[in-house]
């Protein structure tokens, strides 16, 4: 007897929703876009937030032997 079309489209709906739920979660990458707050300001290449010094010191030292470190990161001045 039982188990008619109300309960196989419950579960569709269930299912569905689990669907959608793990898709909202999806990629990073946007999250990713607006960590990247840090920016030489001699080459425009921007950096994760949570670069160090010694990675910016490093970037300048590399890519800008000529600019001050100062030039590229002006948020490193104290």
């Amino acid at each position: 007897m039982g188990g008619g079309n109300g309960q196989k489209s419950k579960m569709a709906r269930e299912k569905n929703m689990e669907k959608q739920n793990a898709a909202e979660k999806g990629s990073q990458l946007e999250t990713n876009k607006k960590a990247m707050s840090i920016q030489c300001k001699v080459c425009m290449q921007t950096f994760m937030c949570t670069t160090t010094e010694v990675k910016c010191r490093e970037h300048a030292e590399n890519k800008h032997p000529k600019s001050d470190l100062f030039a590229c990161f002006p948020h490193l001045k104290k």
